[in-house]
């Protein structure tokens, strides 16, 4: 046996192990808290068409909460939602941002706005459909005291076009990795921590000029030396259009540089190694060593769509699955595709996002226009 094979075979066996880890510590017994005073914190775009779907499995959540939508301030949607059933939602209204993320600026808008009352926040994002039982699950760890922030991550469903689906089978590697605490960056689609940790970080301040809110949590909470925990069971659904998917991709990376290139480094080398052992495989491993990438490749579809079957609902796993017919087919171009997105993300510090332009340096916006 060559050494490129054996290293090769390392490789893959390694890359399954991952996903088999995932598999192996996924919850049996999920557990949920509804303790009093939670805050959920919703920041919306001003032309968010009210979101039917999102407002409906909000109001089905288990535990009990306070619904604070965040935006610029002309959104007519959220304002009718306020209307209508005022007792839980309330409306904040941020103005235009000059110097940090729109999405940011609303965020902070929203924690000011805090009740004595709100003991727990969790933050939503808008484009999510979550299952009835994410805030509490999000809530057992703290309520408990086995975390200081608590998150879940993404699960897209992709529109059925070659495009999206080749983006979802990049973010479902993403989605499936390993967890541990002590490497873990938290995900604001579905994020939750206590008022008192808000205030030991100083929140407002870790967020004041910065883009991304995960990002800017996320690292304040590894300086403060806190415990970040993932609940792997939230693999939350997120549809993904055809239209913009790669960008999607890059911009996700484009965060992670300007904020880390550290971070960045570490994720591009991995992601790299798999990407050119697949172009020693195909050019010059021969057939043994395309077999064994294939069947590696299987074994990881197997694993993956158990744990998607587990954590989603079947409608939404159905979906989610069109990302692994990429892995199972052309499992080289998820590597192929995924290490593109990481490259382009470092050729610009520009990110378009929420109807703006940001260039960005060190985490922090360094300029902003809005686009159209």
């Amino acid at each position: 046996m060559s050494f490129a094979f054996a290293l090769w075979m390392l490789l893959q066996g390694l890359s399954l192990l991952g996903v088999l880890n995932y598999w192996r510590h996924l919850p049996v017994d999920r557990q949920e808290e509804a303790p009093e005073g939670v805050a959920v914190l919703l920041s919306v775009r001003d032309d968010w068409d009210g979101g039917a779907a999102l407002i409906a499995r909000l109001r089905a959540q288990t535990a009990r909460f306070r619904l604070v939508i965040a935006t610029s301030g002309g959104c007519a949607a959220a304002e009718a939602l306020a209307a209508r059933e005022g007792d839980w939602v309330q409306v904040v209204r941020a103005g235009v941002a000059g110097d940090e993320g729109q999405k940011v600026h609303k965020l902070r808008a929203a924690l000011r706005s805090l009740r004595d009352g709100d003991r727990y926040l969790v933050f939503v994002d808008a484009d999510i459909l979550p299952p009835a039982r994410l805030v509490g699950r999000l809530l057992f760890p703290l309520v408990r005291g086995k975390a200081d922030i608590v998150t879940g991550y993404r699960l897209l469903l992709p529109e059925a076009r070659v495009g999206a689906a080749l983006v979802g089978a990049v973010e479902m590697q993403l989605a499936t990795l390993p967890r541990a605490a002590s490497a873990t960056m938290p995900w604001g689609g579905a994020m939750a921590l206590s008022r008192e940790v808000a205030e030991r970080l100083d929140l407002d301040a870790a967020l004041a000029g910065r883009l991304s809110d995960d990002m800017a949590i996320g690292l304040a909470g590894w300086r403060a030396k806190l415990r970040l925990r993932p609940v792997r069971d939230l693999l939350v659904a997120c549809p993904l259009e055809a239209r913009g998917a790669f960008g999607f991709g890059v911009r996700q990376y484009r965060h992670i540089v300007t904020n880390s290139g550290g971070m960045w480094g570490i994720a591009a080398f991995v992601v790299a190694v798999q990407a050119f052992g697949w172009v020693w495989a195909l050019g010059w491993g021969g057939w043994s060593a395309v077999a064994l990438g294939y069947g590696a490749a299987l074994a990881r579809v197997l694993v993956r769509r158990r744990i998607v079957a587990a954590v989603v609902e079947p409608g939404q796993a159905g979906v989610a699955g069109r990302s692994l017919w990429w892995d199972l087919l052309a499992p080289f171009a998820v590597c192929w595709a995924h290490l593109g997105m990481q490259v382009a993300a470092v050729c610009s510090s520009r990110i378009r996002w929420g109807g703006f332009d940001y260039w960005v340096k060190r985490g922090k916006v360094a300029r902003m226009e809005r686009v159209g």
